[in-house]
């Protein structure tokens, strides 16, 4: 398999397509035709703020859609990858009736009763089939909306892009919702190379049953629009005959999919018109225009985004992915871009690609911000703007121009990127945002400028931050100023400083000038490194933050009279935080099981069946390893009693584990079967309650013993 030579570009452009999509039809999601045709008219443009929602949130097409296609990574990136180690990747990021899905109950929500069959043992893809699900409850939408992923990692090959999604979609879904996810997805990968609608079409049909509804609902919307000119007529001779009075349950998959190819056809490939017809029809609308968005953000390419309104600028390449990866939660189309790039490029047998030396933010594609926005307090408001430009680069070909006008004392700018939950997405409903900082204390910021030649004076440059106090008022720290002459520059680097445990909410950058200072800085790349250096605990006030800078895996959890009360009912529970960038470290708490079956930490924790864990389980230590099931280590007697506290230590380096109780270490392993090599940590309970005051992480090396 060949890849495109604008490969990276156009998955960009797919990615954005799919979140402005979603973005696009998310506030009137389920609306009638009829409804959104008297209460807002035709659909061109976002809405949200006529309706009284947020344009950015959480959402199931978005997460799912990036999430699941993770099984490929966490299984080495196989052709031939199963069902089963999907559905794997399902029960390890998935938190119950919390994350990524519609949670609506066994035999209600498709995906929920799918869930539940994983976790009882029941592997995919016989979780997600007609045989024991019911034809209806299989045929229901959620196939089709997760599905761009599978395609954009197959450019150019619609075969193995059905091929996978087929896979992908037998995990909880069966019948014409794997036909309709397999025309979506072959069309994806075909559009790459092939703009001809008529041939996107006929390629997805030929890879589906000729005599399933999927295909003859595509004949007859084909043969409608040959016939009639109008869009509205089309869309009411589809209700006619594949409404949702014969394709029954919550949302299934034959209206929908006829809604997509309608508004394919009679867009004529055109992104904004195509996105005001699948949303101003109605039914599940974002689901719908995530789907035609992708497919049309690859075809089109940025170009096709940037031909009608401003699509991307409201949306600053931000989403929101809330998994039991918490430290991806906050990421940006671009990182989502080259993560889908990387796949593909893995399953055609290449090396990967890391911009500007693997740099978090480094707006190597058109048009990218990755979050970065003006600050629009009353010192900052309208003193910067952003532009995406070429050049100014010591080792990519772009850069994020900061163009900052009359800078005075008592005016300056900022422009910041989210590293946490932002104030306005903390109350989002629905789906919550469970994630957790990318940044943390001890770590080091390094951040590459360049000040334009033409700048008539020397601009004060530094970093900073803003995190969550206790109170969870935003509180700003400041690096070090540097001071960058015209035609200068120069890589910032700070070392985070202790916040007291607080997370860290936003890193950016500031400029400060005298005498209504005006002109141009290039920020070339913004990234960091390193073990964390933080001890984690109860911050004083009566805030929550920082308890939410904890993925919550458990039934309960609360602060009560120590900073971490966990509560599991049943299985095994655990709180995390930290990120997958996380390798070489060393986790120590205090760990008190006041009634519980197991009590331990956890480290290189990757989601809720993917880490190691040091337990204290039946009057003994146990040392264990989740990968496809649970594998012990090392355990010893150790006779713990209830509401005793005892400290628990993890140092992880390579590929050994080392263990340690109350400063004495029990256990040091070599895993060479499969080694998890980075990831958080966590709280672990099982069937019980187990409480901690406080967590220390520090690099390896520091001088306390685990």
């Amino acid at each position: 398999m060949s890849l495109p030579p604008d490969y990276p570009e156009r998955v960009y452009a797919g990615v954005l397509g799919k979140i402005i999509g979603v973005y696009l039809g998310r506030p009137f999601e389920g609306w009638s035709y009829e409804r959104i045709t008297a209460e807002l008219g035709e659909v061109w443009y976002y809405v949200h703020e006529r309706l009284g929602k947020p344009l950015i949130v959480t959402d199931d097409d978005i997460a799912g859609t990036f999430t699941f296609l993770r099984a490929l990574e966490d299984y080495g990136y196989p052709r031939h990858l199963t069902p089963a180690q999907i559905g794997q990747t399902w029960l390890n990021y998935l938190i119950d009736r919390r994350t990524v899905l519609w949670w609506g109950g066994l035999g209600n929500s498709t995906e929920h009763t799918a869930y539940l069959r994983l976790k009882r043992g029941i592997p995919a893809p016989q979780s997600g089939s007609i045989a024991l699900n019911g034809r209806v409850v299989a045929e229901q939408i959620g196939a089709q909306i997760f599905i761009d992923g599978w395609a954009m990692v197959a450019p150019g090959d619609p075969e193995l892009a059905a091929d996978l999604a087929r896979r992908a979609a037998s995990v909880s879904h069966d019948g014409e919702a794997i036909y309709g996810a397999q025309v979506i997805a072959a069309m994806e990968a075909l559009a790459f190379v092939e703009r001809d609608i008529d041939t996107l079409l006929d390629t997805g049909l030929s890879l589906i049953p000729q005599d399933s509804i999927i295909a003859r609902l595509i004949n007859d919307v084909r043969s409608w629009h040959a016939c009639e000119p109008d869009w509205r007529r089309a869309r009411e001779l589809l209700v006619a005959h594949y409404g949702y009075d014969k394709y029954g349950g919550n949302c299934h998959i034959v209206p929908n999919h006829g809604l997509i190819i309608l508004a394919l056809l009679y867009g004529g490939g055109d992104f904004q018109r195509s996105l005001m017809i699948v949303n101003t029809c109605g039914w599940d609308t974002d689901c719908n225009s995530g789907n035609l968005g992708s497919l049309l953000g690859i075809r089109n390419g940025l170009a096709g985004l940037d031909a009608g309104p401003d699509w991307r600028g409201p949306v600053a390449d931000r989403l929101y992915l809330s998994t039991a990866d918490g430290g991806r939660a906050i990421t940006d189309a671009v990182a989502e871009a080259y993560r889908i790039v990387n796949a593909g490029r893995a399953l055609a047998g290449l090396e990967p690609v890391a911009p500007k030396g693997g740099a978090r933010y480094h707006f190597e594609l058109p048009g990218s911000v990755q979050g970065f926005r003006p600050e629009d307090s009353p010192e900052c408001r309208g003193a910067v703007v952003l532009e995406n430009v070429p050049g100014h680069s010591r080792v990519g070909s772009r850069a994020l121009a900061l163009r900052y006008r009359h800078l005075a004392p008592g005016r300056v700018a900022r422009v910041g990127t989210a590293t946490f939950i932002p104030p306005e997405a903390s109350g989002l409903g629905h789906y919550e945002l469970m994630a957790s900082p990318t940044l943390y204390p001890g770590q080091t910021v390094r951040a590459r400028l360049e000040a334009d030649a033409g700048n008539a004076h020397a601009v004060a440059c530094r970093l900073y931050l803003r995190i969550y106090d206790g109170e969870d008022r935003l509180a700003l720290i400041r690096g070090p100023e540097l001071t960058l002459a015209p035609g200068s520059d120069a890589e910032l680097v700070w070392r985070v400083p202790s916040s007291g445990g607080a997370p860290i909410a936003e890193v950016g950058l500031e400029l400060a000038g005298e005498c209504g200072a005006t002109g141009t800085v290039y920020l070339d790349y913004l990234t960091w490194e390193g073990a964390p250096d933080v001890t984690f605990a109860r911050l004083a006030g009566g805030g929550s933050m920082w308890l939410r800078a904890w993925v919550n895996g458990v039934d309960y959890r609360t602060a009560w009279a120590e900073s971490f009360r966990l509560v599991q009912n049943e299985g095994r529970g655990l709180l995390i935080t930290g990120t997958r960038e996380w390798t070489d470290y060393e986790v120590t708490a205090d760990v008190t099981p006041h009634m519980a079956r197991a009590a331990g930490i956890a480290a290189r924790v990757q989601g809720m069946a993917r880490y190691y864990a040091l337990l204290l389980i039946e009057g003994r230590a146990r040392l264990v390893k989740a990968l496809d099931g649970e594998t012990v280590l090392a355990e010893a007697d150790f006779p713990w009693q209830l509401g005793e506290t005892h400290v628990l230590g993890l140092r992880v380096r390579g590929s050994r584990i080392e263990a340690s109780i109350d400063g004495r270490t029990l256990f040091d392993v070599e895993d060479v079967n499969r080694p998890l090599r980075s990831g958080g940590i966590a709280l672990v309970c099982e069937e019980g309650r187990t409480a901690t005051q406080a967590v220390t992480v520090r690099p390896v090396g520091s001088d306390v013993k685990p």
